[in-house]
């Protein structure tokens, strides 16, 4: 294995693009600390000592899902006393106490939902925009564009044009979960292929938006099935440019049911985002998402080549109702200390990276 990290070392040290054996190799060492250290390095060429913040506001809109992944805890069946699905006076409430909070994101993502038309979504994109058209809206991933196109049938390019015009300004990314389809069909055969989710994305940016791009890690999936997805990502972001950010999103294994699954170890979350650093060398951000890590390892993982830590939040459900215990909100104060007391400057920036302001 020395020699392998030796090898590897050369090619980072040297600017050369990882091969899917040396993310596999790395995946398997023990080297974690030396894996740190070389993501750490890759991040200071690229990022310096900066490490980006956001202020934003989720928007679940809708928890009712035509699908029940069983990686899912946040879905309900119509029907069900804990459903629920937000009004547009209810979303243009929590539009106002973004605004009030000084967020200049809104990130709203829900549900499949059985009775919805396209015409509400359109509707909501254009009722966020006149209560607060400064605001960014970031929402819907590509599962939920894809059911767009059957509800309206419209096509893919349609729907998004629509969206865009309605005031859609990018896409977090969420729904790739693990792109190889024979993990799909286990943890949520009812989902959109990785096939066609790679297929809306570049669509998506073609079409002139930027989105990020996750990975749900830490359920059935092998070391193989995470470098065939991040292969995949690597090959889109060569074609379009579109991705803006690398998420790995660390799988939260209570009240979902995902059988044995036992969900992710410290030691795991911080080398997976140290590897994708070093594996996704076009791309210019990794985000260690402080909801589903935890605070703690999150500040570990600016050590380990993240340089974004997310957002304010507020009032995030998904991770949460799968068991997350990170808190609902940070303050803009908060994560200014955490990243400064990980020796890190911070930076306030919108959606798109554009920075507001150095702290």
């Amino acid at each position: 294995m020395r020699n392998v990290m030796k090898q590897i070392r050369e090619k980072v040290k040297n600017g050369q693009r990882l091969s899917d054996e040396d993310a596999l190799r790395l995946f398997e060492s023990f080297e974690l600390l030396e894996i740190g250290e070389l993501a750490a390095e890759v991040n200071r060429r690229k990022n310096s000592n900066k490490v980006y913040f956001n202020v934003n506001r989720h928007i679940n809109y809708t928890n009712l899902c035509v699908n029940q992944c069983t990686f899912c805890a946040f879905a309900r069946e119509e029907g069900d006393e804990r459903g629920y699905t937000l009004d547009l006076d209810q979303i243009r409430a929590k539009v106002r106490e973004a605004l009030a909070a000084g967020a200049t994101e809104i990130h709203s993502v829900g549900g499949l939902h059985p009775d919805l038309s396209f015409d509400f979504y359109l509707e909501m994109l254009r009722a966020i925009k006149a209560e607060a058209p400064a605001l960014h809206i970031k929402a819907f991933t590509a599962v939920e564009i894809d059911y767009f196109t059957r509800i309206s049938d419209k096509t893919l390019i349609d729907v998004v044009r629509d969206l865009k015009e309605a005031g859609l300004g990018s896409m977090p990314g969420g729904g790739a979960e693990i792109l190889g389809q024979q993990v799909r069909d286990k943890i949520c055969p009812e989902k959109i292929s990785g096939e066609r989710w790679l297929e809306i994305t570049e669509t998506v940016h073609n079409c002139g938006l930027r989105t990020n791009a996750t990975m749900l890690f830490g359920h059935l999936e092998t070391y193989s099935d995470r470098v065939e997805h991040l292969r995949l990502l690597r090959e889109l972001q060569d074609r379009t440019g579109g991705f803006q950010s690398f998420i790995p999103l660390a799988f939260q294994p209570d009240n979902t049911r995902v059988p044995g699954a036992v969900g992710v170890s410290g030691v795991d979350a911080l080398k997976t985002l140290a590897i994708s650093r070093l594996y996704l060398d076009n791309f210019q951000h990794i985000k260690a998402y402080w909801v589903m890590l935890g605070l703690k390892i999150a500040q570990v993982a600016l050590c380990f080549g993240v340089n974004d830590i997310d957002g304010t939040v507020v009032e995030e459900k998904i991770g949460h109702d799968a068991g997350a215990d990170s808190p609902q909100v940070l303050s803009r104060e908060q994560l200014i200390t955490l990243i400064r007391n990980a020796g890190r400057q911070p930076v306030e920036r919108d959606t798109l990276y554009r920075e507001i302001r150095e702290y």
